[in-house]
This record gives structure tokens, C-alpha cells and sequence, in this order.
């Protein structure tokens, strides 16, 4: 499978300024900054105008083209060239087909299904780039895998997530930009500057949109309380608990529910949804405490196994996720599943990288 792009950008041409003889007399004095004060020329070159920036660029693995590609809209520019294909053996074969040289790159790939093909495809993309020299190489990763494995909770068991922060590190990254980690303190991994995004400015934008009534935010689970509470905050809503007790990998028993759920409109807010049983069961446990309605929604949609099955046989009313993860052709179908764009929320971000202005400022 090939994956090429729109454009291919012309590099701008750049000359050395001549330089004073040694010796010279009745010269002005250099102000030339001197180089350690001299400032790399991905600084030197920023303009606010990214179309216009030839010290910008934005590439895509395959993972979430489609994405990439409504990032590249808003911020004006096209995806980068290059040329993305598979051996019959399954090996990844990458070639940028444009300069980098002195460029600040950003390079979308999430690492979602399938999880491995995709993570090995991102240290190649990024170990090209650190070969061709660019100047600073962000990774933008809307979804990360691997994250829920951070830490020893059972013997003899590995922290993938450390693993593969420090795999990101080592083929040459000097960024990451990540979507609702699952844990916040997985930054830590990173001996790398990381920026934190949220999807809540998306979803609260939307639910407030409709006007649900007798509306209160639930949690699936204890670990999800801190993420719940800050949705309740925004909508203005009381907040709920579901007690679960996990019996097994991807099995969950929902034990009871903490909080007054009768009769109201209930939002469950989770960071991840893979096989949806949590979710349809929380579902259940709600409308056996009195739920009149039940809603739910997510940053990423893995939906892996018997996730849309279950989705469709349950009385959940809707989900809404964000595009972080591309949707299966059978989730698509679903009208119980509506996705809403974070790629007014990564552009916005990746500009204020890029311009070294504040990030925290897009949830202020």
C-alpha cells in the first residue's frame, strides 16, 4: 500500500551573507549575533502565516490520514511528499520526497489498530526525518498506545508505556503532542517536552449545544473521577460514580452506582472505549437506578472485538467520540455513534508550538 500526498513544496533558496576580511580597517562594528546568542533558523524563519513558512512542515503516516489532512485545512498548509509502502513481507518502506533541512516538522500518527504496525511505522518516519536533518521533530500522536499498561499492578508484568516513550525518545523525537492520555502522569516517561491536550473543549462544546435536561456527568469507574468532575464543572452538572470491579483483562462486573441517577439524563464520560463492556454494563446498572436517558462519550473510539455488537444491542442512546482513531467501516454504519473533529484543537496547538506560544491557553 502506497500512501503519497498532494504537493510537493519548492525549498527556498537561502544565501550566505559575505563576511568581513580579517584585518579590515574603518569597518562599522558586527553586530552579527554571536553564535552561542545566534537563534536556530527554525526560529529565525517564523512567520504566522504557515502556508508562507518555509521552516514548516506537516507529514502523515497511514495510521489516520483523513485527520492529518483536516489539520493541514485549517492551518493552511498541504501535507508534505512522501512515499509510504509495505514489503510483501510487511516491512515499512519510507522516503520523504521534499527538503527538510533546518525545517520544523510535524508528523501526525496516531497508534491505533493495528497498534504495533503503526508505532514501528512512526520510529522509521521519525529516524528518516532525524537523518535528513531536520531542525526539530514533533510527533502528534492523537492517540497513544500502549498507555494503559503504566505501571507494575500485577508480578512480573512490564510498563509498555515506559517502553515506548522511551522507543519515541531514541528514534529521534524532540516533542510529542498527545490527546487525553489515559493516565496524566505518563508524561513523565518522556525525558522530551510533551504538551497535554484535552478533547473536553470539543465535547462540552456539543453536549451544551443540546440542552439536556436533568442532566449529571457519571464516571465508569473511580479512575475516571478526576476527568468526570472537570466535565460536571463545565456543564454546570452533579456528579455520579459507578463502583466496578474488574475481574479480568478487558471483563468488567459493574457493581453499583454512587449518586442520585433517578430520573435524570445520565452522561457517562470515559477517556477510551475498547470492547464497550464497561460501557454497557454501566448502561445497565444507570437504568436500574432510575435513568431516564443514558448517553456516553469518549476521546478515543478503539471499538475492537465485540465493542459494536454490543453497542448496538444496548440502551445506550448515543456515543459521541472524537476522530482521534478512524472509525471501522461496521462503527461507521452505527447511528448510535456520532464523531466530532479535534483538528481545529491539534492545528491550533501544533501553531502555537511551532510559534512558541502558550498551549495551555487554547482550554483557558
Amino acid at each position: 500500500m502506497e500512501v503519497g500526498t498532494e504537493i510537493v513544496t519548492a525549498e527556498e533558496k537561502q544565501g550566505n551573507p559575505e563576511q568581513p576580511k580579517d584585518g579590515a580597517k574603518n569597518m562599522a562594528p558586527d553586530t552579527t549575533p554571536k553564535a552561542k546568542d545566534a537563534k536556530p533558523a527554525v526560529e529565525r524563519k517564523r512567520t504566522r502565516n504557515l502556508s508562507e513558512d518555509k521552516r514548516f512542515k506537516l507529514f502523515s503516516g497511514s495510521a489516520n490520514r483523513p485527520l492529518a489532512e483536516e489539520i493541514a485545512a485549517h492551518i493552511g498548509v498541504k501535507l508534505g511528499e512522501v512515499k509510504l509502502q509495505r514489503f510483501a513481507d510487511g516491512e515499512v518502506y519510507f522516503q520523504l520526497l521534499e527538503n527538510v533541512r533546518g525545517v520544523d516538522v510535524f508528523v501526525v500518527q496516531p497508534t491505533c489498530y493495528p497498534v504495533d504496525s503503526n508505532l514501528v511505522e512512526l520510529f522509521i518516519m521519525i529516524d528518516a526525518l532525524k537523518r535528513a536533518s531536520a531542525a526539530r521533530i514533533t510527533v502528534v500522536v492523537p492517540y497513544y498506545g500502549y498507555a494503559r499498561q503504566d505501571r507494575k499492578d500485577r508480578p512480573r508484568v512490564a510498563i509498555s508505556s515506559k517502553l515506548v516513550a522511551d522507543l519515541v525518545t531514541k528514534a529521534g523525537a524532540n516533542r510529542a503532542l498527545f490527546v487525553d492520555l489515559h493516565a496524566a502522569q505518563i508524561q513523565g516517561f518522556f525525558d522530551i517536552p510533551v504538551d497535554h491536550l484535552f478533547a473536553s473543549p470539543v465535547l462540552v462544546s456539543y453536549f451544551r449545544e443540546q440542552n439536556l435536561p436533568n442532566l449529571i456527568v457519571v464516571s465508569p469507574d473511580a479512575g475516571g473521577v478526576e476527568r468526570a468532575r472537570f466535565f460536571a464543572q463545565k456543564m454546570g452538572a452533579p456528579l455520579a460514580i459507578v463502583d466496578k470491579r474488574r475481574t479480568d483483562m478487558n471483563v468488567a462486573e459493574v457493581m453499583h452506582v454512587i449518586g442520585d441517577v433517578k430520573e435524570k439524563t445520565c452522561l457517562i464520560i470515559d477517556d477510551i472505549i475498547d470492547t464497550a463492556g464497561t460501557l454497557v454494563k454501566t448502561v445497565d446498572a444507570l437504568y436500574a437506578n432510575g435513568a431516564s436517558r443514558v448517553m456516553a462519550c469518549a476521546s478515543h473510539a478503539v471499538l475492537s472485538g465485540p465493542a459494536i455488537e454490543r453497542i448496538a444491542a444496548s440502551r445506550l442512546e448515543r456515543l459521541v467520540v472524537t476522530n482521534t482513531i478512524p472509525l471501522r467501516e461496521a462503527a461507521q454504519k452505527l447511528d448510535k455513534i456520532k464523531v466530532l473533529s479535534i483538528a481545529g484543537l491539534l492545528g491550533a496547538a501544533i501553531e502555537s508550538i511551532h510559534m512558541e506560544t502558550s498551549v495551555s491557553t487554547l482550554f483557558s
